[in-house]
């Protein structure tokens, strides 16, 4: 079975990411008012996946398991001619082309044009004459066919969750012909079985490689679903990607709108006024998602929770931070704070000490946070002992970018105010030489050094759910009032072929 056709009609139901039909599933009158996440797949992507879905076609009608067809007719003059088709198997398929079409009645249109399929196998028959003489035979048998197949995939909602049904899938015959082996038999005979078995073979076939192609696509889109839910869940921090709204299927896109809530162990959060609209996206590129500032916000508090807002510093980062400029005020500093502790035996640590707080805006995303910062140094052979801790208020405007398959956040201005100072070396907090040097190292390196770490760590966290393997073009992260747009064309997963591939056969 080719895996790349296994794949592709998973990805036609399930890149539509969990699009539903509304009709199964009851979400009150004003549905958008809980859509966190929202996924809208325009016409051209739904084009890309279908380069392969001859593919799936193929592997449908190679994996169907056909039964043995039998039946029993009285011929003039031979009497009751009963016959059996055993073995039958795909010997040989092509496919001239396939187009797809979305429809706005929640359905997914394939045709496929021109199928030649030929089958073979083995014909028993045997029949009793009107002077009692009984004969017998088994010969092999092949059958040409040239059919069209058209599916038409719906897309319901069952418990908030996808369920895409291909069950309405039509094969109209344009030939269909029977050889006996070698064409050694009778021209009668012939003739006679292909009256016969052709009705009776359009059924079968048609019964089988429809419920083969169901089968392949609910297995795929389970594999992709799996894919989606391990992709938005890291340890305790699950986002719940059950429907929130009917989907919406227009001539050029299919969007999908998922609650986009945030679960961390026994805490989670309710959306009841999101602010999206189908008119705040377009469809000029391939794939969008829109994310809510609640489900941001969510999720940067469920990693605070987690104590995952922590950055050590040390060595090597630590002297280029306190060492950013060589002037007067810097080495004075240094030499208050370290005191003369090289920077190997050393050690920075920085937290959140409160709820960062998430304002997405036009001019980018502001984050608003209460951040501890301790200095330790390490004598030898003595305890670490803390030379400085400060506590301040921190909001900073960050802008996100994607390339060269890094999350790059970068900050924009940002504004710093002391809640708490302490240093040992100035206990009564009389020389403001030292806080005024750290408000600048801070501004100017600090807030730089802990966002690229963020971004860094974000990207680990992507890239160890595959993310890097996909191949993303020209990716935008665009941010407006209470929402965030990330949109972007890409190329066919073919790794998540072979992923299935070794997971499933």
């Amino acid at each position: 079975m080719s895996w790349a056709g296994r794949m592709i009609l998973g990805i036609f139901r399930v890149l539509l990411v969990l699009v539903h039909a509304s009709a199964a599933c009851d979400f009150g009158p004003f549905p958008y008012r809980a859509t966190g996440i929202v996924c809208r797949m325009t016409k051209p992507a739904a084009l890309l996946l279908n380069q392969e879905t001859a593919q799936v076609i193929q592997a449908a009608f190679r994996n169907a398991k056909f039964p043995n067809i039998t039946g029993e007719r009285s011929v003039r003059l031979l009497g009751k001619v009963a016959y059996e088709l055993t073995n039958i198997q795909v010997n040989g398929l092509s496919i001239e082309r396939s187009d797809v079409e979305l429809k706005e009645n929640n359905v997914i249109y394939i045709a496929i044009k021109n199928v030649t399929a030929s089958f073979k196998g083995t014909l028993t028959y045997g029949y009793a004459g009107a002077w009692f003489l009984r004969l017998f035979h088994s010969v092999d048998f092949e059958i040409e066919s040239s059919i069209d197949l058209q599916l038409d995939i719906k897309l319901m909602c069952q418990e908030e969750k996808l369920v895409a049904d291909a069950s309405d899938c039509y094969l109209t015959f344009h030939k269909l012909t029977l050889h006996l082996q070698g064409d050694k038999e009778p021209g009668w005979l012939k003739q006679l079985f292909t009256d016969f078995i052709s009705f009776t073979l359009k059924l079968v076939l048609k019964r089988e490689v429809c419920k083969e192609i169901n089968s392949i696509a609910q297995m795929l889109a389970n594999f992709v679903l799996d894919l989606a839910g391990n992709f938005v869940r890291d340890k305790d921090i699950v986002v719940d990607l059950s429907l929130a709204a009917g989907s919406l299927i227009q001539t050029g896109y299919v969007e999908s709108h998922h609650k986009g809530l945030v679960l961390f162990k026994n805490h989670s959060s309710t959306l009841s006024d999101s602010v999206f609209s189908p008119s705040l996206l377009t469809e000029s590129r391939m794939l969008y998602f829109w994310l809510s500032e609640h489900t941001l916000s969510s999720l940067a508090s469920a990693a605070f929770l987690d104590g995952r807002l922590v950055l050590t510093i040390r060595g090597e980062k630590l002297q280029a931070l306190f060492e950013m400029e060589d002037t007067e005020a810097q080495r004075k500093a240094v030499q208050m704070i370290f005191q003369g502790t090289p920077y190997n035996d050393s050690v920075a640590k920085v937290w959140s000490l409160a709820h960062p707080q998430i304002s997405l805006q036009p001019e980018g995303t502001v984050v608003k946070s209460l951040v501890a910062v301790e200095v330790s140094i390490l004598p030898t052979g003595g305890e670490p002992l803390v030379v400085l801790y400060m506590e301040k208020e921190i909001t900073v405007t960050i802008q996100a970018a994607y390339a060269e398959k890094k999350l790059i956040l970068q900050p924009l201005d940002s504004s710093i105010e002391f809640k708490v100072f302490k240093c040992t070396a100035d206990p009564s907090g009389d020389d403001p030489s030292v806080q005024d040097f750290l408000q600048n190292m801070i501004s100017v390196a600090g807030i730089p050094e802990v966002t690229s770490s963020i971004g860094s760590g974000l990207t680990s966290l992507m890239n160890s759910k595959g993310l890097n393997l996909f191949d993303i073009i020209n990716p935008e992260i665009i941010t407006r009032q209470g929402y965030v747009i990330v949109q972007l064309d890409f190329d066919f997963p073919h790794h998540l072929l072979l992923k299935f591939l070794q997971k499933r056969l």
